[in-house]
C-alpha cells in the first residue's frame, strides 16, 4: 500500500453507526490525507442527523458533502484554520463509537499488525473480523 521510511503503511477509514457497527471501510497509504478518503466513505452513507469526523476531515469539501446528504457536520477545526465553524464538544463524545469498534477489530491479531502484503488481502480481513465481531 503505502510506502515511507518506516515500511509499507496503510490506513483504514471506517464508516459506523450509532451502535459501533461498521457499515463501510476504505484503506488508503499512510501518506495519504484523510479528507481523500472521505469522499467515497460519505458516499456510502445513507440517513443520519449528525456526522462526527476528527480533524483529518475538516475541510470545506467534507463539509459540503455532508450537507448534501442532509446531514449536520460535527467536526473539530484544524488549528490553522481562520473560520472556525461551529463545533459542539458536548456532541463530540459520542465519536467514541467508531473508537471501540477500531479496538474491538484490533483485538483480531492479524488486523492488529496486519501479516497481508496484499491491500485487497488485508481489507477482506478487516471486512471478516467486523463481520464476526458486529453482524454475526
Amino acid at each position: 500500500m503505502g510506502r515511507s521510511r518506516g515500511g509499507r503503511t496503510t490506513k483504514i477509514h471506517a464508516l459506523t453507526d450509532t451502535a459501533c457497527r461498521p457499515i463501510a471501510f476504505l484503506l488508503t497509504g499512510g501518506q495519504v490525507a484523510d479528507c481523500t478518503a472521505a469522499d467515497q466513505l460519505l458516499d456510502q452513507l445513507t440517513a443520519a442527523d449528525l456526522v462526527h469526523g476528527d480533524k483529518g476531515y475538516d475541510t470545506n469539501a467534507v463539509r459540503r458533502k455532508i450537507k448534501a446528504k442532509g446531514a449536520a457536520p460535527n467536526i473539530p477545526p484544524k488549528v490553522n484554520r481562520r473560520w472556525k465553524s461551529c463545533f459542539s464538544p458536548y456532541l463530540y463524545r459520542n465519536r467514541n463509537a467508531i473508537e471501540r469498534m477500531f479496538n474491538r477489530l484490533k483485538d483480531f491479531r492479524r488486523i492488529a499488525t496486519r501479516y497481508d502484503r496484499l491491500a485487497v488481502n488485508f481489507l477482506a480481513a478487516v471486512q471478516i473480523a467486523a463481520l464476526v465481531s458486529y453482524w454475526l
